[in-house]
């Protein structure tokens, strides 16, 4: 169910990125930005909150038009990303915009409808739409196991024979 293709998977990284924050700091020189303060980020239909917000870009050639292009999003503090009725959350997140990969950490929790899987890390790969939930690798924090809750889809008479039974 998980690995199948989800609504994250859709993302078109051809989308242009929307970024708005407090702040906002720009190393030219590194090709970097940095968006500090409640940030809201959207491409296309995946809206990302953190709050701080580093974008990695490839410059232009000099001379050239702007044709700077996103590599890699870094996210710390708070980070959620919804889409549609899934979202996913967790304290950091890289987005390797080159390669389609998602990776969360830190007490990370994946929705979709009433289903939950909370782990350490979370991969998930845009383009192929496999989702992979992992406990705490390194064993720091013993016991940081992944837990699922899949609840099954019930038609709405299974639904209404149940609450009239109570």
């Amino acid at each position: 169910m998980w690995a199948q293709s989800t609504p994250l998977s859709g993302l078109d990284t051809d989308e242009p990125f929307e970024i708005s924050a407090d702040s906002l700091e720009v190393q030219q020189d590194e090709n970097i930005a940095t968006f500090v303060g409640n940030v809201d980020a959207r491409q296309g239909n995946i809206r990302l909150r953190a709050d701080r917000l580093t974008v990695h870009y490839r410059g232009g050639k000099s001379g050239e038009a702007s044709t700077s292009a996103v590599s890699r999003v870094d996210a710390s503090g708070s980070v959620f990303i919804a889409s549609g009725r899934e979202t996913a959350q967790g304290e950091a997140g890289v987005y390797d915009v080159e390669n389609g990969l998602v990776t969360l950490t830190r007490n990370v929790v994946l929705t979709r409808g009433e289903n939950v899987i909370r782990g350490d890390r979370l991969v998930l790969n845009l383009v192929t739409g496999q989702t992979r939930v992992e406990g705490d690798a390194d064993a720091t924090r013993p016991g940081q196991r992944v837990h699922g809750l899949f609840v099954p889809r019930q038609s709405t008479d299974q639904k209404t024979n149940r609450s009239d039974m109570r």
